[in-house]
């Protein structure tokens, strides 16, 4: 799937979207899909079989409903386990593709949402704890002599809504940084430390935007609740280090697939103002698993499009995994 955005002073006027052999094209809240052309007043969205799009919404439209912990949903996230699943990382990096592993680590946990840390069962809470679903997503790749290392966590509340905290660092040889967001009363409170002069010690508010990191959260526990058409997105974190950009709340179009024939299906996002895609191929099925992402940077150059591609899952208390024997978990996984 590719999202193609025009960029004009007006902003986006429309949004064309191939996917699955289907063109889905919307001009203003108008969808053409299928041979058939559907018009609302509000948002309108192509379904039966076609690219479901929001177009010149506003800003979050299609939020996330909070999903009902059913059986199914209960009997795979609260067993105890957490879901690790690797994947074969080409990453782009100063013009060249750089070989490396990326982990995606998703489990269930109590959260302190007043303090935003983990609950351990000290103490009386002013607050109660809620349950998030935290995702650990973990790259690791060399650049020449050198190796990088990023993790980046995002805790989103299983219950619905907006990511409460989302923290990221990234080290390699020059140096390092910190970056974590809160979630508050007008939005995000956003603190980087970073050994870069140009990026070090700086502390910003973002208000009314949703953060990339948590739509890989908001994936899992909703798909059909992802936000779609016109949002503000706050780049992902590991990203905006690569690049050195600022956290800001920036405009962006997200579309979703309909389940193709592989049943699969991908949610794609594209900033209007610089040259960043996102693209996250899931099962359609739940629990939703990812199965590959890719990341473009503008340009038709291999060089410039950072791709992952699964290769070995499994559910694991992989806390309790720490003994030198337990390395053999790290060769299950494609690691070793």
């Amino acid at each position: 799937m590719r999202i193609a955005v025009p960029v004009s002073s007006g902003g986006p006027t429309w949004l064309a979207v191939a996917a699955a052999g289907r063109f889905v094209v919307a001009a203003g809240c108008a969808v053409a899909a299928a041979g058939r052309f559907v018009a609302a007043a509000g948002c309108a969205v192509a379904a039966a079989g076609c690219v479901v799009v929001a177009a010149n919404c506003a800003p979050g439209a299609g939020g996330t409903a909070a999903p009902q912990v059913a059986a199914e949903f209960g009997s795979y996230w609260y067993r105890g386990l957490a879901e690790i699943s690797r994947y074969e990382l080409q990453q782009a990096r100063y013009g060249e593709i750089h070989s490396g592993d990326a982990v995606l680590i998703f489990v269930t946990e109590d959260f302190l949402p007043d303090r935003q840390v983990k609950y351990e069962g000290h103490g009386s809470p002013a607050v109660a704890p809620v349950s998030v679903l935290k995702l650990n997503f973990t790259r690791r790749f060399d650049t020449g002599i050198y190796p990088y290392s990023a993790l980046t966590s995002v805790f989103a509340p299983v219950a619905g809504g907006a990511a409460l905290k989302a923290s990221s660092s990234v080290q390699e040889w020059c140096g390092h940084t910190y970056q974590q967001l809160n979630l508050g009363d007008g939005g995000y409170r956003a603190v980087l430390h970073s050994y870069f002069q140009q990026e070090a010690d700086r502390e910003v508010e973002i208000a009314g935007a949703i953060l990339e990191d948590e739509l890989w959260t908001r994936l899992r526990l909703a798909p059909d609740a992802l936000p779609l058409g016109e949002l503000r997105l706050v780049p992902g974190l590991q990203y905006a280090r690569f690049a050195h950009r600022p956290s800001r709340a920036e405009p962006a179009i997200a579309v979703l697939s309909p389940a193709e024939e592989d049943g699969t299906r991908v949610y794609g996002v594209r900033y209007r103002d610089f040259p960043r895609t996102l693209e996250i191929r899931f099962e359609a099925a739940f629990p939703h698993a990812i199965v590959g992402w890719e990341e473009h940077e503008g340009g038709a150059e291999p060089s410039r499009t950072t791709r992952a591609r699964r290769t070995h899952t499994m559910l694991t208390d992989y806390w309790n995994k720490n003994s030198v024997a337990d390395a053999s978990y790290r060769r299950q996984l494609g690691l070793d």
